[in-house]
């Protein structure tokens, strides 16, 4: 198994080189942090002993991302498995972000994805099972103040996997669609998760857990994984309650959590 791992050098895309390279799969690690994928690459290499390629791209680069699909055509690479999983937000008032915040969001999390996915979809073998993998969030599934943008873009990403499994049903591809609630990736992560208090607590996943849970769910076809039994209550709930009602809880709660998140890191 050959697979394509974007933002590998973050928290979850660690945790999932390690599920792969356990497995004794070869891998290919992409992320704009050159340094950060390269001692990835050294620690795997020395755990597991598989082959692991390492290659720093800007997905919101053009020039970045064609040098990195040329490597993939000169070295004559073909992939059994995407993992999308680079992304970013930046989280408060939709007033007080930059447009170049805004734009990052967008530019990151839903067009770099759609680019490198249509780049690798047709490059994949026809008559081998490819295996498509896109980290949206629990919060694709609300309107979310003061993450509006990030919730709208994980969506996206939602609604595109569950219209590409139909579109590609007949044409031997797997996608499924990851929707974490809170998972441990950095300090500042998990400063938030406690910020949240309790809703924190519940709502956060082990990231080694995620990792397995989302190759095992990829490899036997499913199409959604929602990690933690919470999550999957939150949205099951979710399901009855109007989305403007919705939108004004998680509002209250954001607001309280981001006050609090504030006053921890001062």
């Amino acid at each position: 198994m050959n697979v394509l791992i974007t933002g590998a050098s973050g928290g979850l895309g660690r945790a999932l080189a390690a599920e792969c390279a356990g497995r004794g799969w070869n891998l290919f690690l992409t992320d704009i942090n050159a340094t950060g994928l390269d001692a990835i690459r050294a620690g795997l290499q020395r755990r597991y002993h598989n082959r692991t390629d390492v290659k720093a791209c800007d997905l919101t680069d053009e020039d970045s991302v064609s040098s990195l699909l040329d490597k993939f055509d000169a070295s004559d690479y073909r992939f059994d498995m995407l993992l999308n999983v680079a992304g970013c937000d930046f989280e408060g008032s939709f007033v007080d972000r930059l447009d170049r915040e805004i734009q990052k969001i967008v530019m990151l999390n839903i067009c770099a994805t759609l680019h490198i996915t249509h780049a690798l979809l047709n490059r994949r073998q026809s008559d081998h099972r490819f295996y498509l993998v896109f980290v949206s969030s629990l919060a694709s599934f609300y309107p979310m103040p003061l993450k509006a943008t990030y919730a709208a873009s994980k969506r996206f990403l939602l609604d595109l996997a569950c219209a590409l499994k139909e579109e590609l049903n007949d044409s031997n591809v797997q996608v499924l669609s990851l929707c974490p609630g809170g998972l441990t990736t950095t300090e500042e992560a998990m400063e938030k998760i406690k910020a949240q208090g309790l809703w924190g607590d519940l709502t956060t996943n082990r990231l080694e857990i995620v990792a397995r849970e989302t190759i095992d769910r990829a490899l036997a076809g499913h199409s959604l994984y929602i990690p933690g039994i919470a999550n999957r209550a939150l949205w099951y709930l979710g399901t009855f309650v109007p989305r403007r009602l919705i939108a004004h809880l998680l509002y209250q709660r954001w607001k309280k959590a981001l006050q609090t998140s504030l006053h921890i890191t001062t």
